[in-house]
């Protein structure tokens, strides 16, 4: 389309979208939102097997929000003299921080999750409890993928008909692209931790078990506010987020006894983990 309008073969009637066709570097922003579509199906896959893998899904989408939008902040640059003075600038190098600082909290966090526990490779029957919990996070799963899909499809279709055919409110949309789906699509995360969490106390009800899932439910609902946010604001949520879950983890694992070669024969042991 940036191609087309560059050779003037549009028709004269979409001149009000020379906004959205004059830099080539912002169509990245397009494969980069098929690159997130992939990051919500992993979340999903992962949401029954690890607690821990499904909310780092959650802090990879987010930061590849901010390396999506960084795109879009490079197609408005302007290299000037008052380069401190403009937001589209200083926006820029606020998400090419946040997104080295979020890439190693993301490192940090998967060093942190506790491993895959032996029991899942035996051949030996899993307990009751943890098979029922098990079950609940697949119907979890499985809900959300309709959920989604109609999410998806609805903020699609609202981004659209704003964007292409309401002419008067398309630039101002357009500045609030990167909150089309996720903003709501972390709303409904905050509603499926809060499950999560509740589920998880019913088959553990250990106290550093309860702060650890409700410290992850805080850095969800940390990273759905940032999008209420601009600027430094919003980038600063994002960190808090997500530096709050890498922390609470953290000190979980603290409060965990020290792994024995018993570990991986001990059934308890392979219920603790799998919950988490």
């Amino acid at each position: 389309m940036i191609a087309l309008r560059y050779f003037d073969w549009l028709p004269a009637d979409t001149h009000h979208l020379d906004e959205l066709l004059t830099n080539p570097i912002a169509a990245i922003y397009t494969p980069f939102s098929f690159i997130l579509v992939y990051e919500v199906y992993l979340l999903l896959f992962y949401l029954p097997q690890s607690i821990t893998q499904y909310v780092a899904r959650q802090y990879e989408i987010i930061t590849l929000i901010i390396v999506r939008r960084i795109f879009k902040d490079i197609a408005n640059l302007e290299v000037t003299t008052e380069w401190f003075s403009r937001p589209e600038d200083l926006q820029l190098i606020y998400d090419i921080a946040a997104t080295l600082i979020l890439f190693l909290l993301i490192i940090l966090f998967y060093r942190l999750a506790p491993p895959r526990p032996a029991a899942e490779k035996s051949k030996e029957p899993l307990p009751t409890e943890l098979r029922r919990f098990i079950f609940c996070k697949n119907v979890i799963s499985l809900l959300l993928v309709p959920a989604l899909l109609g999410l998806a499809i609805y903020s699609f279709a609202v981004w659209t008909k704003e964007t292409f055919f309401m002419v008067s409110i398309a630039t101002v949309n357009f500045s609030d692209v990167n909150k089309v789906f996720f903003e709501d699509f972390f709303s409904v995360l905050v509603m499926v931790d809060v499950f999560l969490l509740l589920l998880s106390l019913i088959h553990n009800d250990s106290f550093p078990k309860v702060i650890r899932n409700s410290g992850f439910v805080i850095s969800t609902i940390l990273i759905k506010i940032s999008f209420s946010a601009e600027g430094i604001v919003n980038v600063a949520l994002i960190l808090a987020g997500v530096s709050f879950g890498v922390a609470i983890l953290w000190a979980h694992n603290l409060s965990a006894p020290p792994p024995t070669r018993d570990d991986a024969r001990c059934p308890d042991v392979g219920v603790e983990k799998a919950i988490s």
